[in-house]
């Protein structure tokens, strides 16, 4: 992955250099770490067990070389970038552009939805390796120095992940702060210590023509020549990172931050570490670190520490936001959701989400134990999420009016390459490529089941939800007598009666002098201004919609887009200190009598809507002012 690291609503755009910097260090935090492992797991690849050539060495710094120039800077920096949703990126921005949430089941869209959905799903299964292998790869440059200290790793990898995880409920805005300038750092290191290899085997610069890859991969068993594409992929993994915080940064700064800073300093370490291995092949164990000279092995190892912690910092932050985005898109049920105080990195924090991508890291920490061994599970869901990513932006240039012909080529090009770069990380599967695949296919699994069982509590509702003629005869007819004050009613639906409301009336034969039908709804764009945030329509005298239009990447608070109803002139005679909101809770009863899902898949649902965060809390109603209805829906 990564993951979706992403900065989470902070945007730098207004200042480009420092959007630049602040880009190293959350966009680029995760591609800027694997050197420490990717040309290494290249190399042992492409030796098979035999004697290593400087062939071998050439061949796989080429191959790096163009899947960097290839995969990172013309696909993602140069045509994928351009599918944005304004200015936002990602695999949820994509959905969204091809309006695949409400899609009619059956249609392609509909497809596309669950293709999507899976790709979301990935990031997640993606994000627990991530920390795992970038940490375990820094520590392990004790082995270096000091072998005694092998058994140290792990422990010592342990306990920074806790301490990282742990950290995440206080916010983590100082450490986002020093992001930028501390990746600088690292990128300037990268690139010196590159420098010092290539100056003792200049033949290596021989890399930079394409023929070396080619030559020596087509001279290769077909096995060992996709073991060998397999690692190598694992010097791209992260570039995913470009698109997915496009937002937060802006599409130029990110561009800038890659070709004049990332790029070079990566490309300039490879080729020093192929250097190394030509002149000393004893080093395949650490290239990386043992470019370095003795004096400077420790301090390279807490520099490279903090790199690692700074690129799975962006990884959770990432998950943390594709969660929320989620959620707002009703793909994944309601989650608390702390927003902290920092103004960086970390905004929010999401408890549930944070302690189980914290099991996994662990998991895979203690389970692999080596970052030799983790390799083997790294790479394969980034490569088909990369393959999805492709399909969809193909689709999205299609709709915007490019010629098809040109997509197709264009794209498809670039999807061979990911679905090559798929088949040879697949050969990883039992190597360990299938934790990641578990991780994302359990995730996967409850997105659709939740977004399935969604729609059928929602065709249920529809059935018992009164029409909106039946409310205004009922104020007018039979509801002589009106309680004092003003009663919110929280509505699922822009239209008809919400059945807390019914449920009211039905037991309390009146209604409040003063009505709100409050709705929210989630706009397939990233943002919705201010201005156009509240919608007010005057039913008759007395009962009143609001329809609150929220982008999914803002949280939706109803107390605060009443504030600003109110304050815009749109809702007037209100007292939002002195109402009383009515909320309906449901109990979803699944029945084998009735069409939908599986009775189990339809349990699975009920047992998470029974543990959703509770609206009232999700959307920032003043708990204080709640009334809860209760309702049985069969589903």
């Amino acid at each position: 992955m990564t993951a979706t690291p992403v900065a989470n609503h902070t945007t730098f755009s207004a200042l480009p250099m420092t959007a630049t910097i602040g880009a190293l260090g959350v966009v680029y935090g995760d591609i800027g770490t694997s050197p420490l492992y990717a040309l290494k797991e290249a190399v042992k690849a492409a030796a098979h067990g035999g004697a290593l050539t400087p062939e071998a060495i050439l061949g796989v710094a080429s191959l790096i070389l163009w899947a960097l120039i290839l995969i990172i800077s013309i696909k993602y920096a140069a045509l994928i970038m351009r599918a944005d949703n304004r200015g936002e990126g990602g695999i949820v921005a994509l959905l969204a552009l091809l309006s695949a949430r409400n899609a009619q089941p059956g249609t392609w869209r509909a497809q596309l939805l669950i293709v999507g959905l899976i790709g979301a799903a990935l990031l997640y299964g993606d994000g627990a390796i991530t920390p795992a292998i970038s940490v375990l790869s820094a520590i392990e440059g004790l082995k270096v120095d000091a072998p005694a200290l092998t058994p140290l790793v792990v422990p010592l990898t342990i306990v920074i992940l806790i301490g990282l995880f742990m950290m995440q409920k206080q916010g983590t805005g100082f450490i986002g702060k020093i992001f930028g300038p501390v990746m600088l750092g690292w990128f300037a290191i990268l690139a010196a210590l590159g420098i010092h290899g290539i100056v003792k085997a200049p033949a290596v610069l021989a890399a930079l023509s394409p023929l070396y890859a080619f030559d020596f991969l087509i001279h290769q068993d077909f096995r060992v020549s996709f073991a060998i594409l397999g690692a190598a992929f694992l010097a791209v993994t992260g570039g995913e990172a470009m698109y997915a915080d496009m937002g937060h940064f802006g599409r130029n700064p990110i561009r800038l931050a890659w070709f004049a800073i990332a790029l070079p300093a990566l490309v300039l370490n490879y080729f020093g570490q192929a250097g190394l291995l030509i002149t000393d092949m004893t080093a395949i164990d650490n290239p990386f670190y043992q470019l370095a000279p003795d004096w400077a092995q420790y301090p390279l190892i807490a520099m490279a520490t903090l790199a690692t912690v700074i690129a799975s910092q962006a990884i959770i932050s990432g998950v943390f936001s594709l969660t929320q985005q989620s959620i707002q898109l009703g793909f994944l049920p309601r989650m608390r959701i702390t927003h902290t105080t920092s103004d960086s990195i970390g905004q929010i924090y999401v408890p549930l989400v944070n302690w189980l991508l914290a099991a996994a890291t662990l998991g895979a920490v203690l389970g692999f134990g080596t970052s030799d061994a983790l390799a083997g599970a790294y790479g394969i869901a980034v490569s088909l999420l990369m393959a999805i990513t492709t399909l969809l932006a193909a689709l999205v240039a299609i709709q915007w009016g490019y010629s098809p012909v040109i997509v197709i080529a264009v794209n498809g090009f670039f999807l061979v390459i990911d679905c090559i770069f798929f088949a040879a990380n697949s050969t990883k599967l039992f190597e360990g490529g299938w934790f990641p695949l578990l991780l994302a296919g359990a995730v996967a699994f409850l997105m659709l089941t939740w977004r399935s069982g969604v729609k059928l509590v929602e065709g249920a509702r529809g059935k018992l939800r009164q029409p909106e003629e039946d409310l205004i005869e009922t104020a007018v007819d039979k509801c002589h007598a009106r309680l004092s004050g003003t009663a919110v009613f929280l509505a699922s639906a822009p239209n008809g009666v919400p059945l807390a409301l019914t449920q009211f009336v039905k037991h309390n034969h009146c209604l409040h002098q003063r009505v709100v039908l409050v709705t929210v709804l989630i706009a397939e764009a990233p943002r919705i201004p201010e201005a156009d945030r509240a919608e007010v329509i005057e039913v008759i005298p007395g009962i009143t919609r609001v329809i609150l239009h929220y982008g999914f990447m803002q949280y939706p608070t109803i107390y605060q887009g009443l504030v600003l109803a109110c304050q815009q002139g749109k809702l007037s005679g209100i007292d939002l200190t002195d109402i009383t909101y009515y909320i309906g809770r449901e109990t979803i009863i699944p029945s084998e009598d009735i069409p939908g899902m599986w009775l189990w898949r339809e349990n699975v649902f009920a047992f998470l809507q029974r543990n959703a965060e509770r609206s009232a809390a999700f959307f920032g109603v003043p708990t204080k002012q709640v009334v809860e209805f209760g309702t049985e829906i069969e589903i």
